[in-house]
């Protein structure tokens, strides 16, 4: 095997019959000799014109044989000691797998719905037509990232293994791309195939996944929990609970508060959706009038500091629709997603504004959940400036938001259940909103033609991260205060996005692992 490292023509690269023919004359042999495999891919759009750089294994006379870095095995665990995990997004499912690894048997309660059942309430959501509170763009099975685009980038690799990760969910299914892309993507259209998958292996091993199962209080013996009760008045108890709710089960929190567990109020980040036609996007990044057809619609990542605070892109979305993500009644929430094939004509992302602990207000009445009751605000305002119409939501045309006028007439917009013009300048936060105007200019500076009013901003995008850290021990993963409660993922405070998400959930798995482990041996001393 030889390992080459090419930068080729997005053509070049794009087309395996003409990429094989300058691999040959690259080693001086045949191409009936060769077979090619991606190790990795990226793009360079710095220069004049985009350029492809590939990382490839090249096998002359030989035939390779594919083999996966990391090793996992799923066997039966019928027999083993169960541990309870709460949600069943990314965080749950790979805590699930884990422990399936390690010999334990997951039992998994999810508030949601199963896939198929998902997919009828996202429908009627995104045609304006109802909410079910535990069934939406957050709640089901596979957690938020299943319907909402699947982006598996993630710059913690301190947290774990993330080409395990990837190994993982294409072992289960998903795009050989993601194993070599720079910025591993598996789209809305292909992750719940995947994630399908994923459940059968935990029940084919005997774990358990319970749909509809809302946990609605703790079962506890003193300090320590021994288990969940849910909606339907059901327990389950386990060695441990692992949870791993995600960031907009508010009533989880609001649980833990109750109880007077600990909780620590903290930073995260507010704003609202920007979507510009994707040919525009396309003709800023790659310096073009028309995209290649080679080049996959073309994205952006931007940052910039405004009076002490990062206004930055979040979940950036190319090719792909603005989605409602709202979790209660009387509040408008929006979100981005991507189909595999980015090939829409829009081009979305979130651009919001960090918030600290000391910019919320009420802080001494709400405490740890401040940010909490600061995102339902908006969430709220959203709502009453949508024209009453739902899930409607307010908009305005980018240059208008960063003049301060009102919007007249709005440009065609991928979010399904409509927009309506609204002076979301005027009723945004000024903290918010100013931040925000300063940074659209800064972002023009650097994309020249950024700023258009061809573009629109959608609101509310409040659902960035968790603003509440549910605390534990950095050793064990254990709460403080409550020994077998295992806060894990997003929700929880220490991840961010996909990936990382399913690393806490495995590192979790491993830490609850442990314990059973040290409280088995103690058991023969």
């Amino acid at each position: 095997m030889i390992e080459l490292q090419l930068s080729l023509t997005p053509r070049e690269a794009g087309e395996a019959d003409l990429l094989k023919q300058i691999v040959a004359r690259k080693l001086n042999v045949a191409e009936a000799a060769l077979v090619i495999e991606v190790a990795r891919k990226a793009i360079d759009a710095r220069g004049r014109f985009p350029v492809v750089k590939l990382h490839l294994r090249v096998f002359v006379n030989e035939t390779p044989v594919h083999r996966y870095e990391n090793s996992f095995n799923y066997h039966p665990v019928t027999n083993g000691t169960e541990v309870i995990i709460v949600g069943a997004g990314p965080a749950g499912l790979f805590a699930a797998l884990r422990l399936i690894e390690l010999g334990i048997r997951p039992v998994v309660l999810e508030r949601g719905k199963a896939i198929p059942e998902r997919k009828k309430d996202i429908a009627l959501l995104n045609r304006n037509v109802a909410l079910d509170a535990d069934s939406n763009y957050c709640f089901g099975e596979g957690g938020a990232g299943t319907f909402s685009d699947g982006k598996l980038y993630t710059r913690s690799g301190k947290r774990g293994n993330t080409r395990r990760i990837l190994e993982i969910f294409h072992y289960h299914g998903a795009q050989d791309a993601i194993l070599y892309e720079a910025h591993p993507h598996i789209g809305t259209d292909c992750l719940p195939e995947v994630v399908k998958r994923m459940r059968q292996t935990i029940i084919d091993c005997g774990g358990e996944i319970h749909f509809s199962t809302k946990v609605t209080d703790l079962l506890l013996s003193g300090k320590r929990i021994r288990g969940v009760i849910t909606a339907d008045g059901m327990s389950y108890e386990g060695k441990a609970v692992i949870l791993a709710t995600g960031h907009s089960a508010r009533d989880v929190y609001h649980l833990l508060h109750r109880h007077h567990f600990a909780l620590e109020a903290k930073g995260f980040a507010m704003g609202v959706r920007v979507e510009h036609p994707q040919s525009l996007i396309d003709s800023i990044q790659y310096k073009c009038r028309t995209r290649n057809a080679y080049l996959p619609a073309a994205t952006y990542s931007l940052t910039h500091q405004a009076n002490g605070r990062g206004v930055y892109s979040f979940c950036m979305c190319p090719g792909g629709h603005i989605v409602p993500s709202a979790t209660e009644a009387g509040q408008v929430v929006v979100n981005g997603m991507s189909a595999s094939h980015r090939g829409s004509a829009f081009a979305n992302a979130g651009i919001v504004v960090e918030i600290r602990t000391e910019d919320l207000p009420d802080v001494e009445t709400y405490g740890a959940v401040a940010g909490i009751h600061f995102q339902q605000h908006l969430e709220r305002l959203s709502f009453n400036n949508n024209g009453g119409a739902f899930q409607q939501a307010p908009a305005q045309r980018l240059t208008d938001f960063v003049q301060g006028k009102l919007s007249y007439d709005l440009p065609d917009c991928s979010y399904l259940p409509g927009i309506v013009s609204s002076p979301i300048h005027f009723w945004l936060p000024e903290s918010i909103g100013r931040r925000l105007q300063e940074g659209f200019k800064a972002f023009d500076r650097k994309m020249k033609g950024f700023l258009t009013a061809e573009a629109v901003v959608v609101g509310m995008e409040s659902r960035s991260s968790s603003p509440v850290r549910i605390l534990r021990q950095a050793d064990t993963f254990e709460h403080p205060q409550l020994a077998g409660l295992y806060p894990c993922g997003e929700g929880s405070g220490y991840a961010g996005g996909i990936t990382s998400s399913a690393m806490d959930g495995e590192n979790c798995a491993e830490k609850v692992f442990n314990s059973i482990l040290s409280s088995t041996k103690e058991l023969f001393l």
